[in-house]
């Protein structure tokens, strides 16, 4: 008899608790946590600034379809949409430490389209084809302006690695930025749209005119590769003096933007135009201090 071999009932079998730990073992290995798999790629977290971006481009594409359906309102309403999701990717993306060159490509990208195109067609679609071919130009000077200007932004951020701006020129845009610049533009859209749901209809169509729309095409589009300083509200300081008196305003324009949108929205393009003196009388104060200080260094 072989000493080594494992003990027996008499019929082969090992002793019932013999087989009991062997079955605790199996089921053991089979309830032991598995190695989790180790995938190579980006974290999702690096993925939400471009999708966010995406999302913004389809409701630029949006707005092209409910513009060649003629539905203005929604058409509009996409293009801000738009704007917002654009106020809030780069944010998203400085937050979560995942800016990269592609975003900053695929961002521009998508603000031509849904900052330059998507206005320019809309409008023109919206009354600038009444004049037939001449009504094309301002709308292809806007969507021009527009790339040129994205391109001269992406531009600046090789430059400025390689020549850092003054401190003072990070609070500043060249130019009217591109989302900004689609609002304004968009202005006499808004304003009809609010006159039109007032019973205000012929005030509306006068508001509609190619003369008056196609002048705002070009003033904004010239406000869009000029070399105008404008606030960029990322590091916007605002006085103490000033801070309940502005938060009182913010609050009433939110009221006007929930009773009143198009309203409020045509308010916000007048508003923004508004401040562009005040912006670069900003940065001529800055730039004025600046050069005091380094004269006073050397």
């Amino acid at each position: 008899m072989n000493d080594s071999a494992p003990p027996s009932d008499g019929h082969g079998a090992p002793p019932p608790r013999e087989a009991a730990s062997a079955g605790l073992n199996r089921m053991g290995a089979r309830l032991r946590a598995r190695a989790r798999p180790r995938f190579e790629g980006l974290s999702f977290n690096r993925l939400i600034p471009n999708i966010m971006t995406m999302l913004g481009l389809c409701a630029g594409l949006v707005a092209i379809r409910f513009a060649i359906d003629g539905r203005w309102a929604h058409a509009a309403a996409f293009i801000c949409f738009a704007g917002v999701i654009d106020g809030l990717d780069g944010r998203l993306a400085r937050l979560l430490k995942a800016t990269s060159r592609f975003g900053a490509e695929f961002d521009s990208l998508a603000d031509f389209l849904s900052f330059g195109v998507a206005p320019a067609l809309v409008l023109y679609l919206w009354t600038m084809n009444s004049v037939g071919p001449l009504g094309f130009l301002p709308c292809l000077m806007f969507a021009v302006c527009s790339a040129l200007r994205l391109a001269r932004f992406n531009a600046s951020l090789d430059i400025g690695l390689e020549k850092p701006k003054p401190a003072y020129a990070y609070n500043f845009f060249t130019g009217v930025p591109a989302p900004a610049g689609a609002g304004c533009a968009l202005f006499p859209l808004f304003l009809a749209i609010a006159l039109s749901e007032r019973g205000w209809i012929t005030l509306a169509e006068l508001i509609r005119h190619p003369i008056l729309v196609g002048a705002v095409l070009v003033l904004v589009g010239g406000l869009m590769v000029s070399t105008l300083p404008t606030w960029s509200f990322k590091n916007f300081k605002v006085p103490r003096v000033v801070v309940l008196p502005l938060l009182l305003g913010v609050g009433l324009y939110l009221a006007l933007l929930v009773t009143e949108p198009w309203a409020a929205l045509a308010a916000g393009g007048i508003i923004y135009l508004g401040m562009l003196p005040f912006s670069v009388r900003s940065y001529m104060a800055l730039r004025a201090a600046a050069e005091t200080r380094a004269d006073a260094a050397s």
